[in-house]
């Protein structure tokens, strides 16, 4: 499966990843007959973007025949050849039953009745057997994905069930003397049926903190949950947690949802309130006195006092092992170290003591990062952990897990994230892990030096090829120079078999130009805005934006900086000042929340039909093509295309406006590392306005020349650089921290 999926790669490389998916499943797919896999897989390669070339397309074929031949004993090919019947039969001597001629059915006169039956009806009850299985087994297919869902939502834990599943309470004895690094093996990962990895090696030093890139789709969250569910066979002295979701908001107050994260240290700590309790309550039992002068009566409040002793003696047994536990995970640190946890992602003391319940969506995702960071398990596993974060916050958590003591795995296409925080990188694709020394940058030179050496070999070995096969070709059947051709044929034999390097996927956005207006566009001049008069959210800002602007808005989550978009679009109005609107201006806003702007039900194609008629479908097609929506993914409904493909679409409908400005709320946070690149260079070429809010350093730094804070009711110009601020950030942080 993985060889043919890499042969379309390498043959079609504008093949989308949909139909190179399902091709390599038909392949792989030992129930479906050869012919029918040649028809189909001809039929979608063709008017694809990459097959203008018949000749590459037959090659292609080709190459798929042979290896399906290869593969002949697990299916049957049918048979297009003239088959020779076991008896001659002469048509014109033979005579067309009555019966068969009325009926169409049947023939109940063939003039073999009554002749005994020539079939092996052991042969055909196996045969039927396993075309009954077949059936059975593709009626199944379509249910598959539902039956699992609805399996997994009866299994559903909370999660302290889960915790305590992976990670049991005797652990941190368990754990004790034993090596905490990882080296598997062979390990194969997958998704339904697609394959994530195969036969990949997974190997990490306890103590290295690595970032996982790859591709959108290639399965890197998937292998998180494998790992984090141990169906990948993490040995299990080694504690795992892996951070994916926002918590569910209750009474709790955030303070305590953190101290609870720690499931060992909660469920320690009310077994110790519980033992004391017991103690006390045995403490204030009134000792039994004998009842009488008897021998009897003596002798029952001497056992009486002998057991209460007994039980005394068991609890505080039990009470000195919990407390020894406690101890040793420092539980009675844990408060003070939830407090700092807390603030560095932005809780004030206020916040802490607040239900969780009355947290956004956005500030939950904070609380799960600050329950994960306060566990501190072996393995903690994040998950685009930089995506529901400000700059304020990411600078914070850089500079936390600069100190991280355990081992850390971190999905992230923040590229400033990953330099600052990465020891190592592993690089997830064509279902395998490949390991690099260093943060990102490091990696990226690596891998560019490491793809020219291979693609540098490769030619060189084309060419010696080539030569030797000239020669073979021209001197093989000259009697004089025979052994020096099969001198040479041995050679090539001999030679190593190189695989072509793999090309990078590249991508590439682009915003039309507009037409130049006069200064200024937006303005806000003294501009004061609160949704009530007693609660200001801005106030007195004064910003213009013309289409050389090229702005980055930054500041914490909640301080206005998505409210002073919307003054400048027009959408809210000011309370006081002024908000000035070119009514010539178009301009283009990506939010936050852009999926909610698309039709779900929609393709992407003929989304762009319905908001902008007047095309060709074809021309839909290659504007969405620009944006990397290819091939089928075209055609499929928005509400089945991953986060980053929705953001693509969002970003096709934008340039369709052709806008004057091109104002971006987190327009980061689902594009992978390919796509990041893209939207920066399509930017750097736009001659428009550009008004950004995000917590990419690379993103800011690369497309804008002005920083403008906003923070505490004020919007001002900072005159440094990121890098700057986020020093000054923590710098404050590290002050409020400080005891």
């Amino acid at each position: 499966m993985a060889q043919v999926a890499t042969d379309i790669r390498r043959t079609f490389p504008r093949t989308d990843d949909v139909v190179v998916s399902y091709i390599a499943g038909l392949v792989d797919d030992e129930d479906e007959e050869v012919e029918d896999i040649l028809d189909m897989t001809r039929g979608m390669l063709q008017g694809g973007p990459s097959t203008s070339d018949s000749k590459a397309l037959e090659s292609f074929m080709a190459r798929l025949v042979t290896y399906l031949e290869s593969q002949s004993h697990k299916r049957v090919r049918k048979s297009t050849a003239v088959a020779r019947l076991d008896k001659a039969i002469e048509m014109r001597t033979q005579k067309m039953s009555a019966t068969i001629a009325m009926t169409g059915a049947v023939d109940l006169e063939s003039n073999t009745k009554g002749q005994a039956s020539r079939v092996d009806l052991a042969k055909l009850a196996k045969a039927e057997a396993k075309l009954k299985a077949k059936i059975e087994k593709r009626s199944k297919r379509d249910l598959y994905q539902g039956s699992k869902l609805i399996d997994m939502q009866k299994k559903q834990q909370t999660y302290e069930e889960m915790f305590m599943k992976v990670n049991p309470l005797d652990l941190t004895g368990a754990a004790k003397g034993k090596s905490k690094d990882i080296q598997l093996s062979n390990i194969d990962v997958s998704f339904a049926s697609n394959k994530i990895l195969s036969g990949a090696n997974l190997t990490m030093a306890y103590g290295r903190r690595y970032g996982l890139i790859g591709r959108n789709g290639v399965g890197k969250s998937t292998l998180l949950r494998h790992m984090a569910l141990r169906e990948v066979p993490i040995p299990t002295h080694i504690s795992v947690l892996y951070v994916e979701q926002e918590i569910v908001g209750d009474d709790t107050s955030a303070l305590d949802s953190v101290l609870q994260a720690d499931v060992w240290r909660h469920k320690l700590t009310q077994e110790e309130a519980e033992l004391n309790a017991q103690l006390e309550a045995l403490e204030k039992r009134p000792v039994m006195q004998p009842n009488g002068d008897g021998a009897d009566a003596v002798e029952a409040a001497a056992a009486d006092t002998k057991t209460k002793d007994a039980e005394k003696d068991e609890l505080s047994l039990r009470l000195g092992e919990v407390q020894k536990k406690l101890v040793d995970i420092e539980a009675e640190t844990g408060p003070a170290r939830a407090g700092l946890l807390l603030a560095g992602l932005g809780f004030s003391d206020a916040d802490q003591k607040l239900p969780t319940r009355s947290f956004s969506g956005g500030w939950r995702m904070r609380l799960a990062l600050a329950r994960a960071l306060f566990v501190k398990p072996d393995l903690l596993m994040l998950d685009e952990p930089s995506n529901m974060l400000d700059l304020n916050a990411i600078a914070w958590l850089e500079d936390y897990l600069q100190t991280w003591p355990s081992t850390l795995l971190v999905v992230s296409h923040d590229r400033a994230f990953l330099d600052h925080v990465a020891t190592d990188i592993i690089h997830q694709h064509s279902q395998r892990l490949d390991y690099f020394k260093g943060n990102f940058t490091q990696f990226y030179a690596t891998k560019t030096e490491r793809a020219k050496n291979q693609r540098k070999e490769y030619e060189s070995q084309m060419q010696y090829r080539q030569h030797l096969q000239a020669y073979i070709d021209r001197w093989r059947y000259n009697a004089n120079r025979a052994p020096q051709a099969q001198s040479r044929i041995k050679i090539l034999e001999k030679l190593p078999v190189l695989e072509p390097p793999e090309e990078d996927d590249s991508e590439s956005f682009k915003f039309p130009d507009p037409e130049k207006l006069s200064p200024p566009l937006l303005q806000l001049d003294e501009a004061t805005f609160g949704y009530t008069k007693e609660k200001i959210i801005l106030r007195n800002v004064n910003i213009d934006i013309n289409l050389d602007s090229r702005i980055a808005i930054i500041g914490p989550n909640g301080a206005g900086k998505s409210t002073l978009i919307k003054l400048l679009i027009g959408s809210v109005q000011p309370l006081n000042g002024t908000a000035n609107h070119n009514n010539r201006c178009r301009i283009a806003y990506f939010t936050q929340h852009h999926i909610d702007q698309l039709d779900l039900n929609a393709t992407p194609v003929g989304f762009l039909q319905n908001r902008f008629p007047g095309k060709v479908e074809q021309e839909y097609r290659s504007h969405l093509g620009s944006f990397g929506i290819t091939g089928l993914t075209g055609l499929q409904k928005i509400g089945t295309l991953s986060g980053g493909q929705k953001s693509r679409v969002a970003f096709a409908v934008l340039s369709m406006l052709r806008p004057h400005i091109l104002l971006l709320d987190e327009p980061s946070n689902h594009l992978d590392i390919e796509g990041m690149d893209a939207l920066i260079e399509a930017i750097k070429v736009y001659k428009g306005g550009v008004i950004s809010i995000s917590h990419d350093e690379r993103f800011i730094t690369n497309t804008s020349n002005q920083l403008w804070v906003c923070a505490e009711g004020k919007v001002t110009k900072y005159m440094g650089d990121v890098t700057s601020y986020k020093e000054l950030i923590l710098d404050n942080i590290r002050a409020k921290t400080r005891p």
